[in-house]
């Protein structure tokens, strides 16, 4: 495998604004994440001389200077970069023409182009596992005093225990997700702003990585 084939494809960063809907050529209704991405500036450019791998640093969301620490404060003004409140790597080519106080935007798309999209998926906090694990749960009738338990988690005799991996009550959400496939609708140049086909990760305002498909 080539080094272009590990590397991660050209992104922005941005937040989810919501859902709607809008009309395709034939009249068919295409509901569509709005995502407000980018403008993100390149803060830092990583080489294999003195880094050991070759990547960009960029960022997202512009914050006052006193609302970063110290060491971030400096590593902007070294690199003559304001202030962001986001920083993500990504992977790039040695020849790749990406260097510090450059910024990306939505321009990097086109409408057509396959996209994936990375977020926090909603935190649900503990739950059951007819929710977690989609349980179909017991019979709904009176008295049936097994309408949402788990129902039977090991045997007594053998082999005594509960197998590892089985699907049990916990924690819900709050995980990395990664959704691919997705279709760029449409490009908002003027309002930063991208449309992509379908739902993805996170809640509205939730932070969001967009890349072309790899």
């Amino acid at each position: 495998m080539n080094e272009a084939a590990t590397l991660m494809p050209i992104g922005l960063l941005g937040t989810k604004v919501g859902m709607m809907q809008v009309y395709s050529a034939d009249g068919r209704a295409v509901p569509v994440t709005v995502i407000a991405a980018g403008p993100c500036p390149v803060v830092q450019r990583k080489r294999t001389a003195g880094d050991g791998y070759d990547a960009i640093q960029i960022g997202y969301w512009p914050v006052k200077v006193k609302r970063v620490t110290k060491p971030l404060q400096g590593h902007f003004a070294k690199h003559q970069v304001a202030p962001t409140r986001y920083l993500r790597e990504i992977r790039v080519t040695p020849d790749a023409p990406y260097e510090p106080g450059q910024t990306l935007t939505v321009t990097l798309f086109s409408e057509g182009d396959t996209v994936e999209v990375t977020g926090v998926s909603k935190g649900k906090g503990f739950q059951g596992g007819v929710k977690r694990w989609h349980y179909r749960g017991g019979p709904a009738s009176h008295g049936s005093m097994f309408y949402r338990a788990p129902g039977s988690i090991g045997a007594s005799s053998f082999p005594s225990r509960v197998f590892k991996g089985h699907h049990m009550p916990g924690r819900m959400g709050g995980d990395r997700v990664t959704v691919k496939g997705l279709r760029v609708v449409k490009v908002l140049v003027e309002k930063h702003l991208l449309l992509v086909s379908g739902a993805v990760p996170g809640p509205r305002g939730g932070l969001v990585a967009v890349s072309k498909a790899g």
